[in-house]
């Protein structure tokens, strides 16, 4: 069945509907002036003749390759991987920080016997082990797994990565640190952490490198993420043999708009 053309009338009424409505529109779309443009100032360099450190101020490029020993996968498959027995190896091939008599994270090394023999431990409240993510990171087609736990009694939280190469379950990237939360975009992993300032967090991230076969430090921001005002700092009251000084009014504080903290995966708000 053919469709029925629309009638003349119609269309001339259409199209003169459509000319008005562009017409009251006002705008007929040209280049607008955007005002003067600041005239362009190229950096300064301060102190030409200062000599270069000798080394850096911070080993940003400190790879962190390990290989996990006595932990394996049938094919290679990283998704069958115990992350309770991950962190058991961990503990076992670093006891300076685990058992040792003062170890910083002995408290770790203790509640790892609250975890099952399984990858569901992860769930239980007082096993520090979190829930392990999966993602290719390394570029080679497969998954790898970015497993986080909990470093007692400190507040600070284990971020590390494992691939596989080889046969052999390597650790491409491990960092200890205060953390708001993880992010994995692309082949990155990005670090949140406070920066003692309200308002403000700390963000590193760490990206695949090839040649090094690691995750490797390739960016930081000091980011402004809330509407939080600095308070000043207090003053100690004067002693009785001085002269009462009058103390400038602080400005109340506005509450932060930031981030929540933990993750909802970490075990630590209900182990705490």
């Amino acid at each position: 069945m053919s469709r029925r053309r629309p009638s003349i009338a119609l269309t001339t009424a259409f199209v003169a509907l459509t000319l008005a409505t562009a017409a009251g529109c006002g705008d007929a779309g040209g280049l607008r002036g955007a005002g003067a443009t600041p005239t362009a100032i190229s950096p300064a360099r301060l102190w030409p003749s200062l000599r270069p450190a000798a080394s850096p101020a911070w080993p940003y490029d400190e790879v962190q390759i390990e290989t996990v020993k006595g932990v394996t996968a049938p094919g290679d498959d990283i998704r069958k991987v115990d992350p309770v027995a991950v962190v058991r190896a961990e503990i076992a091939a670093h006891p300076d920080d685990y058992t040792a008599a003062k170890a910083p994270y002995h408290e770790t090394a203790v509640r790892i016997a609250d975890c099952a023999r399984d990858a569901s431990a992860a769930d239980r409240k007082l096993c520090p082990v979190m829930r392990p993510y999966y993602r290719d990171l390394t570029g080679d087609g497969r998954e790898d797994m970015t497993l986080g736990f909990r470093l007692y009694p400190t507040n600070q939280t284990a971020v590390r990565v494992y691939t596989f190469e080889g046969h052999r379950l390597v650790q491409v990237f491990a960092n200890d640190d205060a953390v708001i939360g993880v992010e994995l975009a692309g082949r990155a992993v990005i670090i949140r952490s406070p920066a003692g300032i309200a308002g403000y967090e700390y963000r590193t991230t760490w990206s695949w490198d090839p040649d090094q076969r690691a995750m490797v430090f390739s960016r930081d921001e000091f980011l402004r993420t809330g509407t939080r005002k600095p308070t000043r700092a207090h003053t100690p009251a004067p002693s009785a043999s001085l002269s009462p000084v009058p103390r400038p009014s602080l400005t109340p504080d506005v509450p932060s708009a930031g981030p929540s903290g933990a993750a909802a995966d970490s075990p630590a708000a209900s182990a705490r």
